[in-house]
């Protein structure tokens, strides 16, 4: 693949996530804002005896509206230049797929790899949960998962392709899922786990508040899968129209 196309292709992948990232937001909005009203509004009875409250420098309608999509946004623009350089690479290398369903594909490992693995090991919490004593170490190990996940899955996608000559593609895809499910598994079980939720905190609240997050990330994306795919199908695949246009007439 040239350098223009890879170029073509980073600017279609970053006009994806964008659009993407409007979707994503809408989700946010609809499903996730509420759950954090009611997390700060728990917060705030909590410290109503503290004198040393102060106000937030920035006020939650703003935080709601206009901070929430500059931030989902530009994450979703810079997931969406990374993902396209990730699609570079893979585009005949993980099979004979045509453009669109290697989007797709790409789209649903980085999900599996990037959200879906770190989340099940350290899951998003509302606000007025955690200690924020431990932000730090609690970052790193979320970051920590995430390099692993993505170190483990390229490791995977390895063996798989080493493993389809002999094996063949279904029999050495099962071996390649199966290996990485037990690495991560193993890294689950060394990695220290992370459980400062208040024993009066509701859980019910707690468990939406995730789903909310774990649905705002597959919005994300479901819409940059396809429309990346769509995008970079037109660019790569020139359509049957297009090539009876350029063709000379006898």
């Amino acid at each position: 693949m040239n350098s223009v196309s890879v170029r073509a292709l980073l600017i279609r992948g970053m006009l994806a996530g964008l659009v993407a990232g409007v979707a994503a937001f809408l989700v946010a909005y609809l499903l996730g804002e509420s759950k954090v009203d009611a997390a700060i509004a728990i917060e705030e009875a909590a410290n109503a005896g503290h004198d040393h409250a102060e106000m937030a420098p920035v006020s939650r309608a703003l935080q709601s509206t206009a901070g929430l999509g500059t931030g989902v946004l530009l994450y979703s623009v810079a997931l969406g230049g990374i993902a396209a350089l990730v699609f570079c690479f893979a585009l005949g290398r993980i099979g004979r797929f045509t453009p669109r369903v290697t989007s797709l594909l790409v789209a649903g490992g980085l999900f599996v790899t990037v959200t879906l693995v770190p989340f099940l090991k350290y899951p998003a919490n509302p606000p007025a949960v955690g200690d924020p004593d431990t932000v730090v170490k609690r970052t790193t190990l979320y970051v920590l998962m995430i390099a692993l996940s993505v170190l483990l899955a390229a490791a995977a996608t390895v063996l798989g392709r080493r493993l389809a000559p002999s094996r063949g593609n279904w029999n050495a895809s099962v071996i390649a899922v199966a290996a990485f499910v037990v690495a991560v598994g193993v890294a689950y079980a060394f990695l220290p786990s992370v459980y400062e939720v208040p024993a009066d905190f509701p859980a019910g609240l707690i468990w939406q508040f995730r789903l909310a997050s774990l649905a705002i990330q597959a919005t994300l994306w479901a819409v940059f899968g396809l429309g990346f795919g769509t995008l970079a199908e037109r660019l790569l695949v020139p359509s049957a129209t297009h090539k009876e246009a350029v063709q000379p007439t006898s």
